[in-house]
């Protein structure tokens, strides 16, 4: 699920093909409807096109950007038996309205299932404030603190050996 911005696709695909290259069979990149429309994202329809690209997957794993670890989150709430392993990088945002969301949707959601990789100076919400923010949540969840000051996520191969760990 990638970030906001049509920018956004280009990361995604690269992702996705760099983890099918080390045999991660099935990956779908998601395409926000408003990159083709315009306007804003739809969350209520972005999560009835992804239930529906679910569809009778056992589990699926998800790999989140920016506004896509808000929409994350969210599916989480509706499919949470449906999610296996959950990556998310660059939280774009670390508000108590956004505090309250990912704490409703992680309840009961296994901490060792989910990791945050967060730039140091990634210029929507740094790797401190995020840290902070997730320990507000559950601090048994592990935050990955990467050396850039962008809000690029290249980490396919970090992706990767999380996916990939019992």
């Amino acid at each position: 699920m990638p970030g906001y911005s049509l920018y956004n696709k280009e990361w995604a695909e690269n992702i996705a093909k760099s983890l099918r290259h080390k045999a991660i069979s099935k990956v779908t990149v998601i395409e926000w409807e408003h990159w083709q429309s315009g306007g804003g994202i739809k969350i209520k329809k972005e999560l009835e096109k992804i239930i529906s690209e679910i569809g009778e997957e056992k589990q699926v794993n998800i790999i989140a950007k920016s506004v896509g670890t808000m929409v994350a989150m969210e599916l989480l709430k509706i499919a949470k038996g449906k999610i296996n392993k959950i990556i998310l990088c660059g939280v774009p945002s670390v508000s108590e309205e956004r505090k309250k969301l990912f704490r409703t949707a992680l309840s009961d959601f296994p901490s060792k299932n989910i990791i945050v990789f967060q730039n140091t100076k990634d210029p929507f919400a740094t790797f401190s404030e995020v840290r902070a923010f997730i320990d507000g949540i559950n601090p048994e969840i592990i935050v990955i603190e990467k050396p850039a000051s962008d809000h690029n996520y290249p980490y396919s191969t970090d992706f990767q050996e999380f996916l990939v760990r019992e």
